[in-house]
């Protein structure tokens, strides 16, 4: 499932695409890719806590 950042990259991205809004199309890539970062480093740190749980 894609995160709230992701969403609303995509959506930025369609809307500066629609509009011919380059600025708007940029903001959108950069909002998915720390969508996407954001989500790695949440998995990454479960995955800590699970191990020192153990």
């Amino acid at each position: 499932m894609p995160s709230t950042d992701e969403t609303k990259g995509r959506v930025k991205e369609a809307a500066g695409a629609l509009t011919g809004d380059d600025d708007l199309k940029r903001e959108g890539k950069v909002d998915q890719g720390a969508g996407k970062v954001k989500e790695t480093l949440d998995k990454a740190t479960d995955k800590v806590k699970d191990v020192l749980r153990k």
